[in-house]
């Protein structure tokens, strides 16, 4: 659609951080202090990713410092307690890394990151290397589209073929992400699939309409 950036490549974070399998503990810490990240991508060869070292891999140490042998108990998978004593990232990432393509929607990357219960992803190119990271944070970038931009694009790319003139007649305002619908319009039973394809415009907060049908 007019001016709307679709996919992943459009609102990542790059340069990205990264690190190596043979990663220690302290730098792991240090280089996310530095960037103000919760994970790094840990990649080999020319830049493919192998796997992911969070914040809550180096927390599982932290869990055992007071009282090792009851926390030994209470983690609940073999793979926990390997984490705990490890030194490297890549003992203490986790693999296989859940990725995205640049080149998948803002919505493929959303429900990437839902259904895994991600905060960061791993952009990777058509080859699998690495290509930058997308965030909750970047995927809500697009609420940041000025109004006159999403009205724009709502005229130009709904409106105008949806109902164009002169069976029509619509005026579009955009106000907080609200876009607004008023006029007359020949075919109402099109009201509901404007409503989809308005919300489907990134920086759509609402849609509400304001329209009666055209009499000849």
């Amino acid at each position: 659609m007019y001016g709307t950036p679709h996919i992943v490549s459009d609102v990542m974070t790059h340069p990205v951080a990264t690190v190596g399998r043979r990663a220690p503990f302290k730098d792991i810490v240090h280089l996310m202090q530095e960037w103000r990240i919760s994970a790094l991508p840990v990649i080999e060869g020319e830049g493919r990713v192998v796997g992911v070292v969070s914040e809550a891999d180096l927390l599982t140490r932290e869990e055992l410092r007071d009282d090792p042998d009851a926390a030994y108990l209470q983690l609940r998978q073999p793979v926990d307690v390997a984490k705990a004593d490890a030194l490297s990232a890549g003992d203490l990432m986790s693999s296989p890394a859940v990725t995205i393509r640049a080149d998948a929607t803002l919505a493929e990357a959303a429900r990437t990151m839902a259904q895994e219960g991600v905060k960061r992803l791993p952009v990777v190119d058509e080859v699998g290397l690495l290509a930058g990271v997308v965030s909750r944070a970047d995927l809500l970038k697009v609420f940041l589209r000025g109004d006159d931009k999403i009205a724009e694009e709502v005229r130009h790319e709904i409106v105008s073929r949806l109902f164009p003139p002169p069976a029509s007649a619509i005026h579009v305002e955009v106000h907080d992400g609200v876009a607004t619908l008023t006029g007359r319009i020949h075919d109402t039973s099109l009201v509901p699939i404007a409503a989809r394809l308005v919300r489907s415009v990134e920086g759509v907060v609402d849609v509400r309409f304001d329209l009666a049908r055209q009499t000849a």
